[in-house]
């Protein structure tokens, strides 16, 4: 059991899934969620089959944006989400094929 919000964690999970398939759309593959308890953490994946991440450096900065047409709140704010609910999240490439790795960890209750 986790003590959060329903409607933020909902928010982050539709920006986390959105960017995922969007991403695995550009190279018609998949995605993938799952989540693990780790400790006295709640771990939750999102993995795609995209073209990964050029550049980690601005990912979570707001209003920077890669996608034409993108505002580029989506990711701090999920960030901003994760942090106010004692959690963290994260964006790398995928060890495995290729892609990106998104993990939300948060505390649980």
């Amino acid at each position: 059991m986790i003590q959060a919000d329903g409607d933020q964690l909902e928010q982050l999970l539709i920006n986390l899934l959105r960017n995922a398939a969007d991403a695995a759309l550009e190279t018609r593959g998949g995605v993938k969620i799952g989540w693990v308890k780790t400790g006295s953490q709640l771990e939750i994946r999102v993995e795609d089959e995209g073209p990964g991440l050029s550049n980690t450096a601005n990912l979570f900065v707001p209003f920077f944006t890669t996608k034409p047409g993108g505002s580029g709140i989506g990711l701090a704010l999920s960030r901003q989400i994760a942090e106010a609910h004692g959690g963290s999240l994260t964006l790398e490439n995928r060890k495995q094929g290729t892609g990106c790795l998104a993990r939300l960890r948060l505390p649980l209750s």
